[in-house]
């Protein structure tokens, strides 16, 4: 309490300080001085001579895709469904009780334009960022954003930004997110850390541009194994001994695991022809990307446990894998007002994924790398024509040892003001992910060698969609896969990946649409699904629902604005997903069923010039409704705790 008190007098300091700047930025327009023709403007002033205001549309952000926005400092109720670990509405996931653990999925898209195996451990890397993650910017004055959000129990969570441009054709930015917390319950400590360093550079004639980033992450987690199936009578009791989660003693509190990645990005590209007239755009340009990156996954434990059954050695397990992976792509693109924009490209691709060591069993010798080289060739094609948008890429691997397609169209038709509509087409086929293919472990369960068995992911969606701010936001998409690949428990108990031989057809429904009367509004959010011929390889629950009833208005003299209101989440009981800590992944299980419970949110949001804050009671019923909520079998949910938060802007 008394670190909340000093940071609390810190943000009443800092927020006169830019009240102050306000005031005299206003007697300066008064004076005639300045010329604001919008209210989203920042005064940069150095010294007591006054300079031309930069307006908030100037602050651009850049996607890896060439999408540009602009820094939004609003207040919406959007952004507290963003206002989380990852930064991003989490609709479609459960939290486990930690943050900074992983993540349950409750729904599944399939739409996928990966030729190549994807690394394994993938509940690590929900807070893992890629390439196509990484913005860059620019902006006419620097610019900071401090993300700051209290944790569970001796721990924060901060994210911290920093851009500026030393000139008009050279930008650079520095981040890091980092984490800490102990969690309530025995042994599930988290420490993440992500930080990047992005730059992008255009010569003055703009024949030349680049743009470069260096990731490096690390996220660990200790492992317990959640809750033993003998105290899951006493969590669901709510008896008041048992309401000190930290009394609960797990599977076992001796193993962690963690995943690393470093990245090396580089994008150059240089335009051989660029004229433009009053009837016509031409451009012709070569461009060259370079990536490199080297990640590792590791699962240690001091002593085995018969939790993953029996193992090599007694003490002092230890299971790491680690992938390098080259990429390096060129391409040629043409961009006519006729003809449209055309991108021709070749990739080529070196991993080296494994181990460094072969292990015999009775039945199998495992080896201990899978290493190559694959070859690709792709295109991407976009059109405007008058209302209709259209947007198609494809990729081929022509050498290589693994055989990998996709086709991805987009079709979108701007019918009015109001409503735009979009049809998909999207048509992939890879291998399964790294460890399903190869895997060693201590533990003598896990280890087995697919290369040779399993044969391509093979997915077929066609997705639609309706954006209407008048009717509602709806999107329906359906799926056919072949050769899905899971993990599962098989006879002897023990979790081992498998392919499904039958066909799964899948689809969901989702429709958004808020009502608002005065200052009330009520955003609704439900999604529909429905698995057949999988129904127990592909567990999803049929209903998903988030409703969140809030009052908006603007206070004291309109220097503040506040949002607060319920949001309630809930999901439909079904088989839900459990956990294994020593693959990082989630497998499928048949026996346990979880759901049906409601989460209920009460939350506090203001903002104060570019300062949104963020007071959050987070499922304040839990104690009302019972205790059977959980984030996966023997995983309970998160109980109810008051979290604090702010997303502060600086304009220098």
């Amino acid at each position: 309490m008394k670190n909340f008190f000093y940071f609390f007098t810190f943000l009443l300091f800092c927020q006169s300080f830019n009240a102050q700047n306000l005031t005299d930025a206003t007697q300066l327009k008064r004076q005639g001085v300045i010329n604001d023709t919008t209210n989203n403007t920042f005064n940069n002033r150095s010294s007591n001579t006054p300079k031309k205001l930069a307006k908030i549309e100037q602050y651009k952000i850049v996607s890896f895709k060439n999408d540009t926005t602009f820094v939004d400092t609003t207040l919406s109720i959007k952004k507290d469904y963003k206002f989380n670990y990852l930064r991003e509405d989490n609709f479609n996931l459960i939290q486990f009780s930690n943050v900074g653990q992983t993540y349950n999925t409750l729904s599944e898209d399939f739409s996928n334009t990966e030729t190549s195996p994807l690394f394994g451990a993938r509940a690590r890397h929900f807070n893992y960022m890629e390439v196509s993650d990484i913005n860059y910017y620019q902006v006419p004055t620097p610019l900071t954003e401090l993300f700051y959000k209290t944790a569970f129990s001796q721990g924060q969570l901060l994210d911290a930004f920093f851009t500026v441009n030393t000139s008009k054709q050279f930008n650079l930015s520095l981040a890091y997110k980092g984490l800490r917390s102990l969690g309530k319950y025995q042994h599930i400590l988290t420490s993440t850390g992500n930080f990047r360093f992005t730059s992008n550079y255009v010569t003055k004639n703009n024949k030349y541009s680049a743009r470069a980033h260096i990731v490096m992450q690390d996220l660990l987690n200790q492992e317990n194994g959640g809750l033993t199936d003998a105290d899951i009578d006493n969590f669901e009791s709510g008896a008041p001994e048992f309401i000190d989660r930290s009394v609960f003693n797990p599977n076992f509190e001796n193993a962690e695991n963690i995943l690393e990645g470093k990245r090396f990005f580089l994008e150059q590209k240089f335009n051989i022809i660029n004229s433009k007239d009053s009837l016509s755009y031409n451009s012709l340009s070569i461009g060259n990307i370079i990536s490199f990156e080297d990640k590792y996954y590791q699962f240690k434990q001091t002593i085995s446990d018969d939790f993953f059954g029996d193992a090599f050695r007694s003490n002092d397990l230890d299971d790491k894998v680690t992938l390098e992976n080259l990429v390096t792509k060129t391409y040629l693109n043409f961009n006519n007002n006729t003809i449209g924009d055309i991108t021709f490209n070749l990739e080529y691709n070196k991993y080296n994924y494994g181990y460094n060591s072969v292990i015999i069993l009775q039945d199998q010798a495992v080896k201990s790398r899978l290493k190559g080289e694959v070859l690709s060739i792709g295109g991407v094609y976009r059109k405007s024509f008058g209302n209709f948008n259209l947007s198609s890429e494809a990729a081929l691997n022509i050498i290589g040892d693994f055989k990998g397609n996709f086709i991805d169209v987009n079709v979108g038709y701007k019918i009015n003001d109001d409503v735009l509509f979009n049809g998909t087409l999207n048509l992939n086929s890879t291998m399964p992910n790294y460890n399903y293919l190869l895997y060693q472990s201590d533990y003598i369960n896990y280890n087995w060698d697919n290369s040779n068995i399993f044969k391509n992911i093979n997915t077929k969606q066609i997705a639609v969609s309706l954006q209407s701010n008048k009717l509602a936001n709806i999107t329906l998409d359906y799926t056919n896969i072949d050769n899905y690949t899971y993990f599962t428990k098989n006879s002897d108990n023990q979790v081992k990946p498998f392919q499904y031989q039958t066909t799964i057809n899948y689809l969901r429904v989702k429709a958004n649409k808020e009502f608002s009367y005065g200052k009330f509004a009520l955003d609704n959010t439900i999604m529909y699904q429905q698995v057949i011929n999988g129904e127990h390889v592909l567990n999803v629950p049929q209903i998903i629902s988030r409703n969140t009833l809030y009052f908006s208005d603007h206070l004291f003299k309109n220097a503040m604005f506040l949002q607060t209101g319920i949001t309630l989440n809930y999901f439909t009981e079904y088989n839900m997903n459990s956990y294994d800590p020593l693959l990082a992944e989630f497998y499928t299980q048949n026996e346990t069923k979880i759901g049906a419970f409601p989460r209920l949110d009460f939350f506090i949001n203001a903002k104060i010039r570019q300062t949104r804050i963020y007071l959050k009671a987070e499922h304040f019923n839990s104690s009302l409704t019972g205790y059977n909520y959980y984030s996966a079998p023997n995983y309970p949910y998160r109980d109810f705790t008051v979290r604090f938060g702010i997303v502060w802007n600086f304009f220098l």
